[in-house]
């Protein structure tokens, strides 16, 4: 099975390669197609993964598969939210956008630093598809007061998981999988793509 990654983000391609990979499931990136980012106008998570893959899939002439996620701080309302890649420029700089989340929350005290991931996946079979397939995922943790460890990406320094006693950028990639947001949604895409195949 060959599925269109509709992102040009590393991080997230490797670890769908590495999620998937193993399911024989081909993950292509939209970047080897030619293939731009398309605007992201939806108000949900849900809404913007489905103009990604549908994007992708019009334009590559495949199934195509599209993850829209990101950090939702309570102490923010749940900002940065949909912006999270863009919190601090539309550039997607991760140092600058955890930068401006550690200076908004500075007087926030331990207790009420509470945040989670979130990862909505969408698969489309084809640029019409009217049931694609829909999965959510959220990892609970709380925000640092400055980062921790080398690994991972985005704001994976400053997410502390309350479970492993580890930022995500503490947690190896298998051990990041296991319990992720986006590790989450993955495997009940795989259930839904064996109830269900393409």
């Amino acid at each position: 099975m060959k599925l269109i990654l509709a992102s040009h983000n590393t991080g997230k391609l490797a670890e769908f390669q590495q999620l998937l990979g193993g399911h024989g499931i081909q993950v292509v990136p939209q970047a080897a197609l030619g293939i731009p980012d398309i605007e992201e106008t939806g108000l949900s998570f849900a809404e913007n993964a489905l103009l990604k893959a549908r994007h992708a899939s019009q334009l590559g002439g495949m199934p195509a598969l599209a993850d829209d996620s990101g950090l939702c701080v309570d102490a923010l309302g749940g900002a940065p939210g949909l912006f999270s890649a863009r919190y601090a420029g539309s550039d997607g700089d991760a140092q600058a956008n955890i930068l401006k989340l550690l200076d908004a929350l500075e007087q926030i005290p331990e207790d009420h630093r509470q945040a989670h991931f979130h990862c909505t996946l969408a698969l489309l079979r084809h640029p019409a598809d009217p049931a694609p397939l829909l999965c959510e995922g959220r990892w609970h943790g709380r925000i640092l007061h400055e980062p921790r460890g080398e690994d991972g990406f985005g704001y994976d320094p400053v997410f502390f998981d309350d479970a492993s006693g580890c930022s995500a950028a503490e947690l190896s990639r298998e051990e990041k999988a296991a319990v992720s947001h986006r590790g989450q949604a993955i495997r009940q895409l795989l259930i839904m793509l064996a109830r269900h195949p393409l």
